[in-house]
């Protein structure tokens, strides 16, 4: 490629709950902008991560899960995954060892029609063996015969490189689409909130951490630190309680654990201090939903 070209594109990350495919993005990206925890529906939100060299921009955009909506959150979570199928310049399909092949046919019939390059990721190879990988390469090329096919374990990174030189070559002639130095698209704010609720997601159990949104009401930033105010919504009069848990005890941990992956996140003292409140039913209240930046119809 001569010198005096840029290239530049959307990579959009897809595929079903649990493949990894927030681990996958940060690998890539090479900073912890997804949160990542073991739990399904982690990622909520369209969250993009920007690489940038001189000569290319290559805009990854991890989505959530493809899941069958239960309620209006989770339609917003599919459109998110929905919309990522028509802006992209390369898609990501990621899959795993463990999932059912075929786990949502609707979505995979909407990939099968494509006509853009799809890069069919098979991670977490580190947990299975040379002949059960090769019969599962042999069905995803029956099923996704259009799809480039790598086999990877993001966790170990695992020929994460040999995907990404590829990214590069499929990756067309454009002027950047963001500054040079962006990293990601959303505000600080956005991070505080995603890693207030990856910290609810491994203190809490159940339903718990799925109910809870945050809401960050204050964000100051002082010559030596950052002061944060957040608020925890809860959907029941029982979460807040649990959340709160014995004498205070659950938050006060919730927010010791959130403030220094939060201070580790900006390089920065942080004072946090965060308040619990039920917003009732929260999760199927259009207004709601939209005030929190999730997408509708």
């Amino acid at each position: 490629m001569s010198q005096n070209k840029h290239q530049s594109g959307f990579v959009n990350i897809v595929g079903n709950p649990n493949v990894g495919k927030s681990t996958l993005m940060n690998r890539l990206v090479g900073e912890k902008i997804s949160i990542i925890t073991a739990k399904s529906q982690t990622t909520r939100h369209r969250i993009i991560g920007i690489v940038n060299r001189p000569e290319y921009q290559v805009v990854y955009s991890d989505t959530p899960g493809v899941l069958r909506p239960n309620y209006k959150l989770q339609e917003s979570m599919l459109n998110f995954s929905l919309s990522a199928l028509d802006d992209a310049d390369v898609l990501l399909y990621v899959t795993d060892v463990v999932e059912k092949i075929g786990k949502n046919d609707e979505f995979l019939g909407k990939v099968q029609r494509l006509e853009l390059p799809v890069l069919l990721l098979i991670n977490k190879i580190d947990q299975t063996n040379q002949d059960e990988l090769e019969k599962l390469v042999a069905q995803w090329r029956e099923l996704l015969p259009q799809a480039e096919i790598y086999p990877i374990s993001a966790l170990n990174n695992f020929s994460v490189d040999v995907v990404q030189r590829r990214i590069l070559e499929l990756l067309p002639e454009s002027p950047p689409y963001f500054e040079k130095d962006a990293l990601t698209d959303k505000p600080a704010r956005f991070f505080v909130t995603e890693i207030i609720r990856e910290k609810a997601l491994l203190i809490y159990q159940k339903e718990v951490p799925y109910s809870i949104e945050v809401v960050v009401e204050e964000f100051k930033e002082e010559s030596d630190m950052i002061r944060i105010g957040a608020v925890v919504l809860v959907e029941r009069d029982s979460q807040k309680g649990i959340v709160i848990g014995h004498k205070g005890e659950s938050l006060k941990r919730l927010g010791t654990m959130a403030r220094k992956d939060i201070e580790r996140f900006f390089e920065k003292k942080v004072f946090l201090q965060l308040y619990v409140k039920v917003e009732k039913d929260w999760r199927n209240r259009d207004n709601m939903l939209k005030t929190f930046g999730y997408k509708l119809d």
